[in-house]
């Protein structure tokens, strides 16, 4: 045979789960793998067989899928990648006007579909002047996030339904966000104290009422309570009243 004959293209891809358990135990033990990858042969295979639903080799998956809160996903430019490669898209064009970015994709036979993720956007998340990227790098941030709605609102199927790496990395601030409206909206509401004018003004009808058996001190005082702060010493009046008619009616007798 010729010296000049066309030899195999050698691969690392595994053949079957014995291959993929060894060579995910081999990457492990690298020092040039990514950290989420580092003595997580767990990791790795995972990430493999990731890669091997997006048509991604080996190497190529542990290089673009990340794992973040447990979850693998796709880093931003993998996304844009895939995209551009499968024959469903006929375009993607990505800008920024200083405080808006917008992406617009075309998927073959369907009318183009345009996302956008705005500093407003940001601010509402819990994103805008988080300490780390949101800081460093805006306009990047906010072009991942446009990025990340348009690719998987259009082509769910080219991403396997993977999420987005970049977009991952913010749910636990905007989690921490919503928690804190939860926590807030939970928190009993501060009620107003009760004016003593209003006790000046219904003392005499409350008097009467009490001494026609239609009302009594404490119904009186359960009512005020559920919409203001009652003091001691307003409570205090309100049990008087009816002592008071007790005495005037102790006197006719």
């Amino acid at each position: 045979m010729s010296d000049l004959a066309i030899k195999p293209t050698f691969s690392l891809a595994p053949q079957n789960i014995e291959e993929a358990l060894k060579f995910a135990d081999y990457l492990s033990k690298s020092t040039i793998v990514p950290k989420d990858f580092a003595n997580n042969p767990g990791n790795i295979l995972v990430a493999i067989q990731w890669g091997m639903e997006l048509g991604l080799q080996p190497m190529q998956a542990m290089q673009n899928i990340a794992v973040i809160n447990g979850r693998p996903a796709l880093w931003g430019d993998a996304v844009i990648a895939l995209v551009r490669s499968s024959p469903l898209c006929e375009y993607i064009y990505e800008s920024d006007d200083g405080e808006t970015a917008t992406c617009r994709v075309k998927r073959r036979n369907e009318e183009e579909q345009v996302r956008t993720f705005s500093m407003t956007e940001a601010k509402a998340a819990g994103l805008a002047g988080k300490q780390g990227p949101w800081t460093q790098y805006p306009k990047r941030m906010r072009q991942m996030r446009a990025r990340a709605f348009a690719m998987r609102d259009v082509f769910p199927d080219v991403l396997r339904g993977m999420p987005v790496a970049e977009e991952l990395q913010d749910i636990p601030a905007e989690r921490e966000l919503n928690q804190a409206h939860v926590r807030k909206a939970d928190e009993p509401k501060q009620l107003p104290a009760y004016p003593d004018s209003k006790l000046d003004e219904s003392s005499e009808q409350w008097r009467g009422l009490i001494a026609a058996g239609r009302t009594s001190p404490d119904h009186l005082i359960k009512t005020i309570s559920s919409k203001y702060i009652i003091t001691d010493a307003q409570m205090e009046r309100i049990h008087a009243l009816a002592a008071i008619e007790g005495e005037a009616t102790d006197a006719s007798a």
